[in-house]
């Protein structure tokens, strides 16, 4: 009997992690990974940090050594794009007619750049961040320094693009539609805390602003072009030298509906990353999987979430009884703020916010509590506490608020 191969539809970190899971759990079978790119796979958090600010090589957001693949009979094929697959006969079909028979499909296509659709938006000096590519534009632009840059979108892209904008001495304006950056990720009261960061480092804000134009003509060269301006909705002209659009990202979700898989928010799976097509798996950005510790699905963009959801996914191929009960964590660098995050946003959202520490000096633990529950929490600046963090959410057990904000209290012994 001939060895079962695994497809893999996606060459990003969710779906090297699948590969390398496989591997390691003792497959012996045949893996085919695809990627769309002409790279091997690697991690985007260094495109908008340390590659970002010139503090790293590109090679050091590798997954792997090149030499990796072959050591572990994982076919890398680059520049290949999955179009769709056929579930009753178990074939994917690529770009250019080619079909692959698989006995397990890993849908790991990633998500993509969302883009203004405004008069302007495909100027040449107008930038998205997603790529090596991407993020290798933006450096040689931002590194000349002393150009006027505006980064549409406040979140965390948008942020970490403005420090590293600022850091190589350039003047930074951020146009954002809320009226507090981050605040739909972590709220008004902490949003302020990164927004005076980054006011302190001389970037500017135009809060609750839309774009509505950008100027210059659309489908330019990409460079540098002095003159470009960015027009709010209350008619103002931000003068630009480049504009960076971070905004938010869609998941690639065209293979799943041209198969006839249902979209919602992404691809949704059960809690071991299975779609309702059988043998058919979804991973990374693409993937909307259930939660069973919140009872519901819940799509993460982040780098933990394709570790994780990788790694169930290949115990689930393998037969394994795999639940995806990672709880959701990421990380950000500003300036000399670093943080880390573990937490359920849609538990956090309507929850209230206590504090350990000094958020004044940013340096302190904030912690979401729901029915004086931790349902998330965030380290500023203070270190070798995110594992007590998740500890305490995992645990789902009631604390004392007085002594969980208590910096003479060891968090270990709550």
């Amino acid at each position: 009997m001939s060895k079962p191969t695994v497809v893999i539809a996606g060459a990003g970190l969710a779906g090297a992690t699948v590969a390398t899971e496989l591997r390691e759990r003792g497959f012996d079978g045949r893996i085919l990974l695809f990627g769309a790119e002409q790279h091997h796979p690697y991690i985007r958090p260094p495109l908008s940090k340390e590659f970002l600010k010139g503090e790293a090589e590109r090679s050091a957001g590798d997954v792997h050594p090149e030499a990796w693949y072959a050591d572990n009979a994982v076919e890398f094929l680059p520049d290949s794009v999955a179009s769709s697959f056929d579930p009753a006969a178990h074939e994917l079909f690529l770009d250019g007619g080619a079909r692959i028979t698989f006995d397990s499909l890993v849908l790991a296509t990633g998500a993509s750049p969302r883009r203004l659709s405004v008069p302007g938006a495909g100027h040449g000096a107008v930038f998205t961040l997603r790529t090596i590519e991407d993020s290798e534009w933006l450096r040689s632009a931002l590194e000349v320094g002393g150009r006027r840059v505006v980064v549409v979108g406040s979140g965390w892209i948008g942020l970490e693009v403005a420090a590293a904008a600022r850091g190589y001495g350039n003047d930074v304006t951020v146009v954002g539609s809320s009226a507090v950056p981050l605040s739909s990720a972590i709220g008004p009261e902490l949003g302020r805390v990164f927004e005076r960061l980054h006011t302190d480092n001389g970037v500017s804000f135009r809060n609750a602003a839309s774009v509505v134009a950008i100027d210059g003509d659309d489908d330019g060269p990409r460079e540098v072009v002095t003159g470009t301006g960015v027009v709010t909705g209350t008619g103002e002209r931000i003068p630009a030298d480049l504009v960076v659009v971070g905004v938010g990202a869609i998941p690639n979700t065209a293979i799943a509906e041209r198969s006839g898989l249902s979209i919602d928010n992404g691809v949704p799976t059960d809690q071991g990353m299975r779609t309702v097509a059988e043998d058919v798996y979804a991973v990374g950005d693409l993937a909307n999987p259930f939660l069973p510790v919140i009872g519901r699905h819940l799509r993460n963009e982040h780098w933990a979430n394709a570790i994780a959801g990788g790694t169930v996914a290949a115990r689930s191929i393998l037969g394994e009884s795999a639940s995806y009960d990672d709880i959701p964590y990421f990380y950000s660098d500003q300036y000399d703020l670093g943080m880390e995050y573990s937490g359920y946003g849609p538990l956090a959202a309507d929850a209230r916010v206590v504090y350990r520490g000094d958020v004044d000096a940013r340096e302190f633990v904030a912690f979401w509590l729901r029915n004086e529950r931790v349902v998330a929490g965030m380290n500023v600046n203070v270190w070798d506490v995110n594992d007590q963090v998740q500890r305490l959410i995992r645990s789902g057990e009631r604390v004392d608020e007085r002594r969980l904000t208590d910096e003479s209290v060891d968090l270990a012994s709550l």
